[in-house]
């Protein structure tokens, strides 16, 4: 299996698939209007999530995105959020891990930057 295939993307609001695997919520914030039975969530590792202050300061600056990639990575460097980045690669290991959020605009987000950690293995 491809390392992008172990991480797949799916939007909160798209049914379940079969192929899913372990379904990771990976916002800050459960999604608006979703029920946790519809969310099918299996995990919601909250220490992976940009912060709540970074999450913040993104909405303002909006036009600085690489910025943004490269404070989401030095909070990524933190123990907190690696062990649960092993934790993910851990269950990667056995099969897929669907990475879900509410995020519309998957691309400019905080997604490709967390999926290049997940799949970028530690030194």
């Amino acid at each position: 299996m491809k390392p992008a295939e172990r991480f797949p993307v799916r939007r909160v609001y798209d049914p379940p698939g079969e192929a899913d695997g372990v379904r990771v919520l990976v916002d800050r914030l459960w999604p608006r209007g979703v029920s946790k039975e519809r969310a099918a969530v299996d995990e919601w590792p909250k220490a992976v999530t940009p912060s709540t202050e970074l999450r913040t300061w993104f909405h303002q600056h909006r036009d600085q995105y690489e910025e943004f990639g490269n404070r989401y990575r030095a909070e990524l460097a933190g123990p907190e959020q690696q062990d649960a980045i092993h934790h993910l690669r851990e269950l990667a290991a056995a099969g897929t891990v669907t990475l879900v959020t509410a995020v519309k605009d998957v691309e400019h987000g905080h997604l490709p930057t967390l999926r290049d950690e997940l799949m970028t293995e530690p030194a």
